[in-house]
């Protein structure tokens, strides 16, 4: 059980790391320091889409990493 909870969260981790990688260039670390600063976007269509589904990958890798550790306790 814990070897497939491990293959889960391997798997889940890579989709992560793609769908942050897909995120358009413009909204890096760039605009944390000033950058692009007053320019305010709406996302739509497929950034919408991309957008939502790295929240969902995010908090299904937590979740699921909270159940590996007190599985393996």
């Amino acid at each position: 059980m814990l070897a497939a909870l491990y293959t889960a969260l391997i798997l889940l981790s890579i989709g992560l790391v793609a769908v942050v990688l897909l995120q358009a260039k413009g909204s890096g670390l760039g605009s944390a320091f000033g950058g692009e600063g007053g320019v305010t976007r709406t996302r739509r269509g497929v950034e919408k889409t991309i957008f939502q589904l790295t929240i969902v990958l995010a908090v299904l890798f937590f979740l699921l990493d909270l159940i590996v550790v007190l599985v393996s306790g």
